[in-house]
């Protein structure tokens, strides 16, 4: 009897000390489970050995190009992949004349209604030249107008469609704008539809070759700008006009498609210019490429810019020196580690034999738990010739919960009839 009532008691402490342990425990371990704390432990540098950007970044003497832009700011540009083959001073803001209706014309295609109606008002009647000399009152059919617009560069018909499509020139400037901050544009402001000189009217090379790059994905952008000759009427007398595509490039060079030209005092003769030739589809501008009388200027640059991109370029895989993604310890988890991945796809970037490419890991040591699957806990920095080309974050593979009194409760049992 007595052996019985002290085995009770030792079974009774034994409970008892197991859950003031698990108790501890719980209050240690236990916290609702939210957003992953990264440890407060160093970056992992173990991938990063071997790297340096400042040695990437010399140029090897035969791989600069061979001519001389008569253009301010010029920029030649991969259209896959958005990275800059070639720059001058193509971070620069500028005034870009008539290439604005390239984002005039992509706005007014993806929020407009080709059938819709669009009538001339007494300030889109009174726009200078190049006109399409419609009158106050004259109705065309939207879709007839983007061929005014592309061909022949009509600074009337841009005003009559940011006032059809935006309400007013300065709502349809709006619209403008908020299409070049979602394609992350920070140093491109839009004031007019047909790009008049006016203050605060601006990009750059870059970025301008960004919208083309952007616009000419658009199967009905790509069929009006290559379109030799359109002709329609007005709604009201039926009167027939007939636009002429202006854009010489198209028959300069093979694979040409466009895109804008455009002049003005301020901005000089520019050009935007697509060519897709094999795989490469590049995008070249140029800004300020001379004054009147030196109107060819422009296309001299073109095919320089043009042709340094398809005799000195191929597509190779920016992530084929990627090291393999260790797994990474956990603080305070259900389980002591965690799998990490990352996008590693459609990664083709139009290079130079010479082109060296970097890879930055930014992971830390260690994570601390509840960490859910998916969620990013480091980047891979990809540079181009030591300078930065785009972030990839790095995900976990699955989900680590934080320790809490169940858990803790569970493996003390277990310990404890195992030393039974």
């Amino acid at each position: 009897m007595k052996d019985k009532k002290n085995r009770t008691l030792i079974i009774t402490l034994a409970v008892i000390a197991i859950f003031l342990f698990g108790y501890f425990q719980y209050n240690t371990f236990y916290d609702k489970l939210g957003k992953p704390q990264v440890a407060t432990g160093k970056t992992n540098n173990s991938y990063n050995v071997g790297v340096d950007l400042e040695r990437s970044k010399v140029e090897k003497a035969e791989d600069k190009p061979d001519f001389k832009l008569s253009a301010k700011g010029a920029v030649l540009l991969d259209a896959q992949s958005n990275h800059v083959l070639y720059s001058k001073n193509g971070n620069e803001e500028l005034p870009m004349a008539s290439t604005t209706k390239i984002m005039t014309c992509i706005v007014a295609l993806e929020y407009g209604n080709m059938d819709d109606i669009v009538t001339f008002s007494k300030r889109a009647a009174s726009m200078p030249d190049v006109q399409l000399n419609a009158k106050t009152g004259a109705r065309f059919k939207l879709g007839d107008l983007l061929y005014s617009l592309m061909l022949e560069s009509h600074n009337d018909t841009a005003v009559a469609i940011a006032e059809h499509v935006g309400g007013s020139v300065e709502g349809f400037a709006k619209m403008m704008n908020k299409k070049a901050k979602e394609l992350g544009l920070s140093h491109t402001n839009f004031v007019t539809p047909n790009g008049l000189d006016a203050v605060e009217h601006y990009t750059t090379a870059k970025e301008l070759a960004m919208i083309a790059s952007y616009a000419i994905k658009n199967e009905d952008f790509v069929k009006i700008t290559n379109t030799p000759n359109w002709t329609f009427k007005e709604e009201n007398s039926k009167s027939t006009y007939s636009v002429q595509n202006k854009n010489r490039f198209l028959s300069l060079m093979p694979g040409a498609m466009g895109v804008k030209t455009g002049f003005t005092n301020n901005a000089g003769y520019c050009f935007v210019g697509a060519l897709k030739r094999n795989d490469k589809t590049l995008i070249s501008v140029v800004l300020g490429s001379g004054w009147p009388p030196h109107k060819t200027y422009k296309w001299k640059d073109t095919q320089y810019l043009m042709n340094y991109g398809l005799d000195h370029f191929g597509y190779r895989n920016v992530s084929e020196n990627l090291q393999p993604l260790y797994n990474m310890s956990v603080l305070n988890g259900k389980q002591d580690a965690i799998g990490l991945e990352m996008d590693i796809s459609n990664k083709q970037v139009l290079l130079r034999n010479s082109d060296v490419v970097d890879l930055i890991y930014s992971i830390p040591d260690q994570l601390e738990a509840p960490i859910r699957k998916g969620d990013q806990v480091g980047t891979v920095t990809y540079y181009i010739n030591g300078e930065k080309y785009m972030d990839v974050p790095v995900t976990s593979k699955n989900t680590v919960a934080k320790k809490d009194y169940r858990f803790c409760l569970d493996k003390i049992i277990d310990l404890f009839l195992s030393a039974w």
